[in-house]
């Protein structure tokens, strides 16, 4: 029989690394866009996470006719009254991640350290061919710095410290990121599930549905 499979339902590099790597112990295959033939996904019109990740999942379960997971995910600053939100990747424009955290440090200019804190938040959905929805909430809590630190992970990483790490998410390697990240948290409660029977169940239900051309 061969191995299951599952379609990670993003095209971004960085989040299909923490996918695969928080949940190597769940013995699926995780297929990324890309190697299922997805170039593109719908437009985000979400009123949320749960709704923009809903929308990536959905599309790729009915895509490949494998069941398949996505996040939708956001910085919520405190004195931005949770801005920018589901909005974090549009925030400024149509622009790169440096332009955007400058963008973000503009806006925070005058906001005094002790006065920074921020949320990042994500939503992960499975979606299944046949219709099946669930979702998996994480967030964790930091500060946004004055300036970007390391060099490492995406987003507004270079400038998120957290407090359980002593570092911005920039600076700390990928498995310290995953262990206390929104994402990873998130993913760490899908995959407790996953390992459950209903959970296993779930996603082998879907096994006689799988595109014969991936």
């Amino acid at each position: 029989m061969s191995r299951l499979r599952i379609v990670i339902a993003t095209g971004n590099d960085g989040k299909l690394r923490e996918f695969r790597r928080a949940l190597a112990r769940l013995d699926v295959e995780l297929v990324s866009a890309r190697e299922a033939g997805i170039a593109r996904f719908p437009e985000e019109t979400g009123a949320s996470y749960e709704e923009n990740a809903l929308l990536k999942a959905g599309f790729a379960a009915l895509q490949t006719g494998l069941p398949a997971l996505a996040d939708d995910s956001g910085l919520e600053v405190d004195v931005l009254e949770g801005a920018p939100g589901i909005y974090s990747a549009r925030f400024g424009g149509e622009i790169g991640d440096g332009e955007r955290i400058a963008f973000l440090l503009e806006k925070m200019r005058d906001v005094p350290r002790g006065a920074r804190g921020a949320s990042f938040v994500s939503t992960v959905v499975l979606a299944t061919p046949g219709g099946e929805v669930k979702s998996f909430v994480g967030e964790c809590r930091g500060e946004i710095l004055e300036g970007p630190r390391g060099d490492g992970g995406f987003g507004y990483d270079p400038v998120f410290f957290s407090p359980e790490l002593h570092r911005t998410f920039a600076e700390a390697d990928g498995y310290a990121k995953g262990r206390v990240s929104h994402r990873g948290r998130a993913l760490q409660r899908f995959l407790e599930w996953a390992l459950t029977p209903v959970g296993k169940r779930t996603i082998q239900e879907t096994a006689p549905r799988r595109n014969p051309n991936l």
